[in-house]
């Protein structure tokens, strides 16, 4: 590949107990990472970061939301997304941004896998080996609370300091259980209200 990806690590989870009752539907939630060299390493600090952006980000987004699919069964069982970004000890938290922050990535992963919602994230400088946390959110209602959950990922032998791990996530529905409602039900809660509550008590 002309981004230079070394490996691609895919974790996929499905929860079918949760506290040891049955899940009405099985969630599967799958997390993607690309490990690559940092295409800014050992440059220096680089004003323009635009030309390797516009080279990188596309292909990445495509790889990634490709196996995505492939592990989910088809981008009508994504129900919610996400994406992150590791950064190796000698690169800037700027280099993972630049590659999943902008449209070359964001609107790619967002049209393959059908989304409308702006797509949540992470991202973190860490050494090879550590876990990333990656957040999920409903692909057309990012505030659908149902649909709020996390997958995590790590890749025991990167980021090496020269390298980034880019990662792409999603689910097939929501968290198990979910019961908590969302804000076409919720009351309209101020402070004034919440110290109400706390004198009738």
């Amino acid at each position: 590949m002309s981004t230079g990806v070394r490996k691609v690590v895919t974790v996929v989870e499905e929860v079918l107990l949760e506290l040891g009752r049955p899940v009405a539907t099985p969630v599967r939630r799958v997390a993607v990472a690309a490990v690559l060299r940092n295409p800014w390493a050992g440059r220096g600090f680089v004003a323009d970061l635009q030309p390797e952006v516009e080279a990188v980000a596309p292909e990445l987004a495509q790889l990634l939301t490709g196996k995505l699919i492939d592990a989910l069964g088809g981008a009508d069982r994504v129900e919610a997304f996400g994406k992150a970004a590791v950064v190796g000890l000698d690169g800037e938290i700027e280099h993972g941004g630049a590659l999943i922050h902008t449209p070359y990535f964001g609107n790619v992963l967002r049209e393959l896998t059908e989304g409308t919602s702006i797509i949540v994230f992470s991202d973190d400088r860490l050494p090879a080996g550590e876990p990333l946390t990656v957040p999920l959110w409903h692909k057309k209602a990012a505030a659908t609370r149902s649909h709020y959950q996390t997958v995590q990922i790590r890749v025991p032998d990167a980021p090496r300091p020269d390298e980034l791990v880019v990662i792409a996530a999603a689910a097939s529905g929501p968290r198990p259980n979910a019961r908590i409602g969302d804000r076409r039900t919720d009351p309209a809660v101020r402070l004034a209200d919440l110290e109400k509550l706390e004198t009738a008590r």
